[in-house]
């Protein structure tokens, strides 16, 4: 299976009543879709997944599913802190009718080596799903080493990485390591122009929902072979990322979504919203992608 395209880790919207908002999520992904997007990742940490119950985020999962078209790309969030609850949610993922899961380390526990790897073998045998592991260390507290991908670099079924380190020395190791066996993911935003460079051939995209016209155009340039252009672009989107990158990222996503027209409510609790200085500063670091053209 090969990846290709921006692919947004969406936002789930919520209402004033604090329920999943599925109207407002289909309006969202019409303009998504209308701008680009190859394809669907719900329930990642963009979505939340973390503040969800386990029915709302199979509701998402069935609502994505019927939405998307024949040829979009479609990812389910499957995260969980033990790996029975990983099971479980892929399970029902692939019984929903994904075929692919999205699955970082399990955040607390801060596994072992030898851990995270049984962990992920563990449910390559209980689920017959393909795998793009999903590494964050700033958020899940630990890495996914290479002594780790070593040992599931030739499983059929794990398919790449989504590289969310923010090292682009790794992306590289990961490309000269595991090339045409494990799939370079950009997860870096901010430097997602140079893991396209590097091999990158997909992007798993949480900004994507507050700018995806002009992640997608950056996508298109890059592929089109304009690299000139392609950095004009990203430079463009560099401080907007750069901001995102500075923390308060769900909550500036959803605001940014406001922004574009498509609203889809505040986070979900221990997230707070956004002061008033702080929706001020990401609104001006996003204004040259509001005006994209």
């Amino acid at each position: 299976m090969q990846l290709s395209g921006v692919l947004p880790a969406l936002v789930t919207p919520f209402d004033r009543d604090n329920k999943v908002d599925f109207k407002a999520l289909e309006a969202h992904m019409s303009a998504l879709r209308s701008a680009g997007a190859s394809g669907w990742v719900p329930c990642g940490s963009t979505g939340e997944y973390f503040s969800m119950s386990n029915q709302e985020r199979v509701d998402v999962l069935k609502f994505v599913k019927d939405f998307a078209q024949d040829g979009e790309t479609l990812i389910a969030g499957t995260n969980a802190p033990a790996t029975r609850e990983v099971i479980e949610n892929t399970a029902a993922a692939k019984d929903i009718g994904y075929d692919t899961v999205l699955l970082a380390t399990p955040f607390y526990t801060r596994p072992s080596d030898d851990e995270l790897l049984a962990h992920y073998n563990s449910v390559l045998d209980a689920v017959d799903v393909n795998i793009v592991l999903y590494n964050y260390p700033p958020k899940d507290g630990v890495e996914i080493s290479f002594t780790v991908m070593d040992g599931l670099a030739d499983h059929p079924r794990v398919i790449g990485i989504k590289e969310s380190s923010g090292v682009l020395q790794r992306a590289v190791d990961i490309v000269s390591r595991y090339d045409g066996r494990i799939q370079l993911v950009s997860g870096s935003d901010d430097i997602a122009l140079d893991f396209m460079f590097w091999g990158a051939d997909s992007w798993i995209c949480g900004p994507a929902n507050c700018m995806a016209k002009a992640c997608c155009d950056l996508d298109r340039t890059f592929r089109s072979g304009d690299l000139a252009k392609a950095r004009k672009q990203m430079a463009t989107l560099y401080r907007a990322m750069n901001s995102l990158e500075s923390g308060k990222f769900v909550q500036k996503v959803k605001y940014g979504c406001e922004l574009q027209g498509t609203p889809v409510g505040v986070c979900r609790q221990p997230l707070l919203p956004l002061s008033d200085q702080e929706k001020q500063d990401f609104k001006v670091a996003l204004e040259p992608i509001l005006n994209w053209s």
